[in-house]
């Protein structure tokens, strides 16, 4: 598959402090037009933030915002796609 033929994704993020949610949510809101659905845990407890954004997109946009997102201070984020399968 090439990088620019559209694939599901799953962009897991923990924010582990306020400084970057400002910039968090304008490339969010930038990307917007890929993001199928997002889901955002407050975890009190921890004082920290779960947020899940599946995404369908060309493997160049995935990798674009998940880079983007994993260079704010107190964003940690993971990508996952799933595994070429057959049919």
């Amino acid at each position: 598959m090439g990088m620019n033929e559209s694939r599901v994704a799953l962009i897991g993020i923990i924010v582990s402090s306020k400084e970057s949610i400002d910039q968090l949510n304008h490339l969010l809101s930038e990307y917007s037009e890929y993001i199928i659905g997002r889901m955002g845990l407050p975890y009190k407890e921890r004082n920290i933030s779960i947020i899940s954004i599946a995404m369908d997109a060309p493997g160049d946009v995935i990798s674009s915002l998940s880079g983007k997102l994993g260079m704010l201070p107190g964003i940690s984020t993971k990508t996952i796609t799933p595994k070429q399968v057959n049919i």
